[in-house]
């Protein structure tokens, strides 16, 4: 049923888009819910051809992932519950893309954050738990931002942030505006030094993982950003853009060291993530959002190939432990290289026509030597791990157990990723003409001009010739890896978010127990109280059960004394 109605939402909503394009027309819906203080509470809604082409994707790719969970998550007895939680999901997506208002986003965004959190936790294991709670406390600070954002949006008088653009830029309300809201689109698009969340949200279900690295949770930060790119100025650009190219070569670097198959995909969204903000800081909104569009879609289709193969192989992640793949399930195999292959950026497909864009739309700019060269090493990584991980799979020993259930059965499951399959070939070029209204010009000497194919292909033998390299020497390799946990630790991030950080509460946590839990308050205070009253109770109690005698002793020892005098 959820399937349905997304699809046609999505197809009807893609047609206003396209509609909205033509025509250069934009709808703002606004109803004042309260007056507060001359600042208005309003619930607005904005839809031009960006909002209404993001919300068309958004819901393309959720329907399909809801069809595919039909199947993937087959025999779990909460999968209503499930099924609930990504609806909720893609309905909180739906609420951020449609507001212009930092109050409605805050709904939106503090709604992505929390139902996130209940599917990373839902396998309930303690990897789970640990993942969910380094995924909601490092979206706490992006919402802590945003926060602040609508507090200090007071000083406008309202919280309808596109209205102040323009005239505003320069002010320095809006700079402190601008630098809370990319704090907070870092935090949920896991741009260093937050990157440590993305790998480890990996915990949850496939199909999550399939919505969450494609079109919802990790590209809202980058769709907030695009909203907000007019108010951004040349210092603040300038700077972003370097941690971005900083986020892009470490998950390149990093993912030619991971074996985890879920993990090396979510290194490669976070690449693409640093892609897609470096051309944003660069100042081309446009293809940011084109990127962001194809990126979606191959991306989506790589989670679900990764879900039907894992699925297959009894739960099993390790890319060593499979091979040879392509004889045993070869659809699967078709649909992952081709959305690999888009991926790296190959002519043609969707991937091709943003990637090979904003590269040489780079190259047009005037920027150092180190910015050229890392864009280009991290186009170079993202080949060479790609074809690490095809060589691994499709071309290695199978060296999984004999009792196996390797099968392309799944009906259900590829039905959904080959829905997904036709546009990863095609949309790239249909978008390319209906986005870039205007053609770009780009006029560049002819090594400039084929660098980018250079790249692809120096990148491809370098991956190459590491897996062969790893599979027929294990102990140079094991030494090999062991020399790179730099690299494949993202450059210490995860030890640095939550060891450093936690170290000093759990410090300041035992110098407590020992002297106030175990120690001479605890001996004064609580325990000193208890022990007290214990003894005055025991002397009462044995005055209670001896009462008679006691009296008899008493009026003895009386009439003794006036016996006496």
């Amino acid at each position: 049923m959820y399937f349905l109605t997304f699809l046609l939402l999505s197809i009807y909503t893609f047609t206003l888009s396209v509609n909205f394009m033509i025509k250069d027309y934009s709808i703002i819906v606004e109803y004042v819910l309260m007056n507060m203080n001359s600042s208005n509470i309003s619930g607005i809604i904005l839809l031009d051809w960006m909002s209404l082409l993001f919300m068309s994707f958004v819901l393309f790719i959720s329907s399909m992932v809801i069809f595919y969970s039909e199947e993937y998550m087959e025999g779990d007895l909460n999968l209503n519950r499930f099924i609930m939680l990504v609806v909720m999901f893609v309905l909180s997506m739906m609420l951020l893309i449609m507001s212009p208002n930092m109050i409605s986003i805050l709904l939106g965004w503090d709604g992505l954050g929390l139902i996130s959190y209940c599917l990373v936790v839902y396998y309930q294991n303690i990897k789970s738990f640990n993942a969910g709670m380094i995924t909601a406390l490092s979206n706490r600070v992006g919402d802590v931002m945003i926060l602040i954002s609508i507090a200090w949006m007071l000083n406008f008088g309202s919280w309808n942030f596109m209205f102040y653009f323009d005239f505003m830029k320069d002010d320095t309300s809006m700079n402190m505006l601008s630098w809370l809201v990319i704090i907070a689109a870092f935090t949920k698009s896991a741009q260093m030094p937050f990157s440590s969340w993305l790998p480890a949200a990996m915990a949850a279900p496939t199909p999550v993982s399939s919505l969450v690295h494609s079109s919802t949770l990790v590209t809202a930060g980058v769709y907030l950003l695009i909203r907000f790119s007019s108010s951004f100025n040349m210092q603040m650009m300038t700077m972003m853009l370097f941690i971005c190219s900083m986020t892009m070569f470490m998950a390149g670097l990093g993912a030619n060291f991971e074996f985890d198959l879920k993990k090396i995909i979510a290194l490669s969204t976070l690449s693409q993530l640093g892609l897609m903000m470096s051309i944003l800081f660069l100042g081309d909104y446009k293809l940011a959002f084109f990127h962001l569009l194809t990126h979606a879609l191959f991306k989506a289709l790589l989670f679900m190939c990764a879900g039907n193969m894992i699925h297959s192989l009894l739960g099993c992640q390790d890319i060593r432990f499979m091979g040879s793949l392509i004889n045993l399930m070869p659809l699967t195999c078709c649909l992952f290289c081709i959305a690999n292959l888009s991926l790296c950026g190959i002519p043609f497909l969707s991937g091709f026509y943003s990637k090979d864009l904003i590269l040489e739309s780079f190259c047009m700019q005037s920027f150092n030597m180190y910015m050229y060269i890392i864009f280009f090493v991290s186009t170079g990584l993202t080949t060479s791990y790609t074809i690490r991980l095809l060589y691994y799979l499709l071309l290695g020993n199978f060296n999984f157990i004999s009792l196996n259930s390797l099968s392309e059965n799944s009906k259900m499951m590829l039905t959904g990723m080959s829905g997904l399959f036709t546009f990863v070939i095609m949309m790239g070029s249909i978008l390319s003409w209906l986005i870039m209204d205007i053609p770009y010009l780009i006029n560049l000497p002819f090594m400039m001009k084929m660098s980018t194919l250079m790249v692809i292909i120096i990148g491809s033998i370098i991956g190459y010739e590491i897996s062969k390299f790893s599979l027929y020497y294990s102990s140079k390799t094991m030494n090999f890896y062991k020399s790179s946990m730099f690299s494949s630790l993202m450059w210490n991030l995860p030890i640095m978010s939550t060891g450093i950080i936690l170290k000093l509460p759990l410090i300041l946590g035992f110098i407590y127990k020992k002297l106030f839990d175990q120690g001479w308050t605890e001996f004064i205070g609580s325990q000193g109280i208890y022990l007290m009253l214990k003894k005055n109770s025991s002397l009462l109690q044995i005055i209670h059960f001896n009462h008679l005698k006691i009296f008899f002793m008493i009026t003895v020892m009386l009439m003794f004394m006036f016996i006496m005098l």
